[in-house]
């Protein structure tokens, strides 16, 4: 049995798209020395994370397939980018001086599609 790979459509993209973003912003935060480079690389950060949101939900707009066992979980997806979103901007603009509770971000993005079993 031989398996492949078939990669079609926007999820490809988008997958490139988030490991860019990441490593980008990894490298370039961890460079950063100054304030104000701080600042610019996480207004950068919170732009990408926009163009990453509006990539998945063209992605989940076109890739419909209703026969497959796996999804990808784009209302998780999104709701995890705000959840970081929100926190890039509260450290550009807090509103408050003290710390917050953070909530974790769900990072498990896929979903099953099983066949559920009826009962009598």
């Amino acid at each position: 049995m031989k398996l492949t790979c078939r990669c079609t459509g926007a999820w490809p993209r988008l997958m490139v798209i988030l490991l860019l973003l990441l490593s980008f912003s990894s490298l370039r935060t961890a460079m950063a020395s100054d304030g104000a480079m701080e600042r610019e690389q996480l207004g950068a950060l919170a732009r990408q994370i926009e163009l990453a949101d509006s990539i998945a939900a063209h992605a989940a707009n076109t890739a419909m397939d209703g026969r497959a066992r796996y999804h990808f979980d784009y209302a998780r997806l999104h709701a995890d980018l705000e959840r970081v979103r929100a926190g890039v901007q509260d450290y550009l603009a807090p509103e408050r001086a003290q710390p917050r509770d953070p909530v974790p971000i769900a990072g498990d993005f896929v979903r099953s599609h099983e066949p559920q079993e009826s009962s009598p």
